[in-house]
């Protein structure tokens, strides 16, 4: 087996490989890593076949859907997830051939309704069911304290003590567990009746992840997040120093226009000097109306340079070529000093 394990921050992914063929899954892949993955599979010679979520994650991007759009795979997931792009869905002990790897299916609901763990070999991918020294929890979208604990001591924790345990999450560095040592260890794993361990799950009162909300929506309709749309945006828009952008202004050319899309009250507080206000949210119902020459230099603000790259990602579609976005925004020119008009 060649076995890679790729770590970002708390979320772990894998890339399971069969030595014979070459033949690869991608198992729980994180949207920022994706250009990672494709390195290390190009590194050790490995085509991707397919590319696994173990369920709907709700702390974090998930980047199965883009991945497989890029590879031409698919996305595998369990029959019950709400994933739009899921092309191949999963029942309990269904197994997936990857060379002469088998991956079988574990359903697994508590964490979510569409929770699986997926074992190959010596190791079980556990997702979010079962982690080092804890399990998922069960108070988010159709988590259920019930079924975790039948997944747990119905299922999972029958396998092999010996077996590997590699969970989708560790915030403590520790790369993987076995069975039996979260049967003895994991303090979750100590209420072993139905009740104690319920109760115990129904009272842990745990915060909300970070952007739960956001992951939530692009991991179970394949939608875009903030960041992917940014990023977009900025890899079709050029961008002008401050220092730059401050010089030209100087020089009062008759061709740059510095195009303010703040809101009014910010764009009131202080402003570059002779900057039009055009508040994003009107640019498209506005641009011609306020900017009749396509061929000006625009040079986009807001102010953190976020709004302000996609306004100018806007304009060039609008055919505003020579847009361009201000490096850094207002805040970074007001904390470099530059001057300000109010």
């Amino acid at each position: 087996m060649i076995f890679e394990q790729v770590a970002t921050g708390g979320c772990q992914s894998y890339l399971v490989g069969c030595a014979d063929t070459l033949s690869a899954v991608l198992i729980d892949p994180e949207i920022s890593q994706m250009d990672r993955y494709r390195g290390l599979a190009n590194r050790d010679g490995l085509r991707i076949r397919y590319v696994i979520d173990t369920h709907t994650h709700a702390d974090h991007f998930s980047a199965a859907n883009e991945l497989a759009e890029m590879l031409e795979t698919p996305v595998v997931m369990h029959q019950s997830s709400p994933a739009p792009y899921a092309t191949l869905r999963l029942d309990d002990d269904d197994m997936l051939l990857v060379g002469n790897l088998r991956i079988r299916a574990l359903h697994t609901p508590g964490h979510t309704r569409d929770s699986m763990c997926l074992v190959v070999e010596d190791r079980v991918f556990t997702g979010d069911t079962l982690l080092i020294g804890g399990t998922g929890r069960t108070d988010l979208p159709t988590g259920d304290p019930e079924q975790l604990y039948d997944s747990l001591f119905g299922k999972l924790l029958r396998l092999d003590p010996a077996t590997l345990v590699y969970p989708a999450h560790d915030y403590k560095g520790r790369s993987h567990s076995t069975i039996g040592a979260e049967i003895a260890d994991n303090p979750r794993l100590q209420k072993r009746e139905r009740a104690d361990f319920v109760r115990m799950m129904r009272e842990l009162n745990l915060a909300a992840p970070t952007h739960l909300t956001e992951a939530l929506r692009t991991n179970m309709t394949g939608g875009k997040t903030v960041s992917q749309l940014l990023a977009a945006a900025a890899a079709t828009v050029p961008f002008m120093a401050l220092a730059d952008l401050e010089r030209r202004v100087a020089a009062r050319p008759n061709d740059l226009l510095v195009l303010d899309v703040r809101e009014e009250a910010a764009f009131k507080a202080g402003h570059i000097a002779g900057a039009m206000h055009l508040p994003r949210g009107q640019l498209e119902l506005r641009v011609n109306e306020a900017i009749p020459d396509p061929t000006l230099r625009i040079v986009t603000c807001c102010e953190f340079g976020k709004i302000s790259t996609l306004a100018a990602a806007t304009l060039r579609e609008l055919g505003f070529t020579r847009a361009v976005a201000l490096d850094g925004g207002m805040k970074a020119w007001r904390d470099g000093g530059f001057p300000i008009e109010v």
